[in-house]
């Protein structure tokens, strides 16, 4: 699957501008088919309006846009026929029922009513809704309403399902039943581009892609992306953590630190040697007692890491 050349999603300098503000910047993106590709970022920093490009919804600024062989947006009324696209928030009807959305959406898809009916009853035999078939949508738990809103998203089968936040309002459970359903649907063959602000949930594409204030500071598998990075974490344990945190900040060396419960982890440059040492000097001439050693680096860490030098790189 992850060894598959052909691109489901081509964008070359891909920017959005609204007045004066650039909301998306020169993006440069390639999706693999079969795959499931995050788009880590903060609120603002361009995700859901490259996911509205991307599906058609909005018309670039500059640069081009293939999806599925199709030009963007010239071609778009071909490729919503092609593609399932769900947004963070619920968009079914309220006051229908459970089976009224689906056969609604199976309308708008143009699907032949006998296979209608059964794409229907197989989706809500896949997504444990036949329970709640004659349930109105608007009474639906969260979690519910995040399966119907898949379920309604995938009626037409489509080759390339686009999530913006998908998870954003359901708890944790439903989050990684929710996950499970995509990694089935991805071995099946379906292309997933998913948008998340949960370290945890990107950790789980096979891809990634962060952005930060509109542009594309990091591609590639999380493991691709720990291994690349220009920092080294050190992990500090202490029983007076903010007595450590107070320590550290005085070494001008020091990139990052973040606190964890009674942890703290550190990121000093690459290039800095001795950089364990480092941290435990300081830390004993500050008094303060601590377990030291260097970990691997965690996504958490990726993000700081690209967006600290990002901001950096923008202030020069």
């Amino acid at each position: 699957m992850h060894e598959k050349s052909r691109f489901v999603i081509e964008a070359s300098g891909l920017t959005k501008k609204f007045g004066s503000l650039t909301a998306v910047n020169n993006i440069e993106l390639r999706v693999p088919e079969g795959v499931i590709y995050g788009f880590l970022g903060p609120n603002g920093s361009g995700k859901s309006t490259t996911i509205r490009m991307l599906c058609g919804l909005l018309s670039p600024t500059s640069g081009s846009v293939q999806v599925l062989g199709l030009r963007v947006p010239e071609d778009v009324e071909k490729l919503k026929q092609r593609i399932g696209y769900m947004t963070q928030r619920f968009s079914l009807y309220d006051d229908l029922s459970v089976i009224e959305n689906l056969q609604f959406m199976g309308e708008i898809y143009a699907l032949p009513r006998r296979m209608r009916k059964e794409r229907i009853h197989e989706l809500m035999v896949r997504f444990n809704l036949e329970e709640r078939a004659n349930q109105r949508a608007g009474t639906l738990s969260g979690g519910q309403k995040q399966r119907l809103a898949l379920a309604a998203a995938t009626i037409h089968d489509p080759k390339l399902l686009l999530l913006d936040e998908p998870t954003s309002a359901v708890d944790p459970q439903n989050r990684r039943d929710f996950w499970e359903m995509l990694f089935s649907m991805a071995e099946q063959g379906t292309t997933i581009l998913v948008s998340t602000h949960y370290m945890d949930e990107a950790e789980r594409c096979h891809r990634l892609a962060i952005l930060d204030q509109g542009e594309l500071v990091a591609d590639g598998s999380p493991k691709e992306l720990a291994a690349a990075i220009a920092v080294q974490v050190i992990e500090v344990s202490a029983s007076e953590p903010n007595r450590a945190r107070a320590a550290l900040h005085k070494v001008p060396e020091i990139f990052s630190i973040t606190q964890l419960g009674m942890q703290l982890r550190v990121l000093i440059p690459r290039h800095i040697h001795a950089a364990e040492q480092l941290v435990i000097q300081s830390l004993q001439v500050s008094g303060v007692e601590a377990h030291v050693r260097t970990v691997q680096a965690n996504l958490e860490d990726v993000f700081v890491a690209v967006t600290e030098k990002h901001h950096e790189g923008r202030a020069a």
